[in-house]
């Protein structure tokens, strides 16, 4: 196959001039009218140049038309409202990844209940998931907060069993300090 490595990375370097100048937005912890702001001022041109020469590569034929690079420009020009959507909202990120990382433990999780012996055993671990998930939104050490919730499980009325989940565990480690 042939991968165009020199035209490859000059595209690359257009995608890591938007990157650094999100870098710069998430360094001065802007707010999303001022991440909007910066990226009209700065990612705009650099898109628009990054357009211009991506179209330039296909109509002076620069490119095989069935190339993974030719692949690649036209998979772009195609959806270039969608990948140029950030632009115009601060609170938009430019592509995917804290998403991915933040469900790669779900993703995990789903492959690992095909083996956990039984239905009823993946719905555990499922309940164990979303247990320590609420640990890490709110700053729990799931740790502590389960060490907590199994030696006073069996002194709490059923009726304030919501004391122990993790976020009101957190107030009242909080209250007691």
């Amino acid at each position: 196959m042939d991968y165009d490595k020199l035209r490859a990375e000059v595209a690359l370097t257009y995608i890591q001039k938007i990157y650094k100048i999100e870098a710069k937005a998430r360094e001065g912890k802007l707010t999303p009218e001022q991440r909007k702001k910066l990226r009209i001022e700065e990612s705009l041109p650099i898109l628009n140049e990054f357009v211009k020469w991506m179209v330039n590569q296909l109509e002076q034929g620069n490119v095989l038309p069935k190339s993974p690079l030719a692949k690649a420009i036209h998979y772009s020009l195609k959806r270039r409202d969608q990948l140029t959507a950030f632009l115009h909202d601060g609170m938009l990120e430019p592509d995917t990844n804290l998403v991915e990382n933040q469900i790669r433990a779900i993703a995990l999780g789903r492959k690992n209940y095909l083996f956990a012996g039984s239905h009823d055993a993946a719905q555990r671990s499922a309940i164990m998931y979303s247990f320590f998930a609420s640990c890490k939104k709110h700053d729990v050490n799931p740790a502590e907060w389960l060490k907590y919730t199994l030696e006073n499980i069996m002194t709490i009325n059923h009726k304030n069993i919501r004391d122990l989940y993790p976020q009101n565990y957190k107030k009242m480690m909080e209250a007691n300090q």
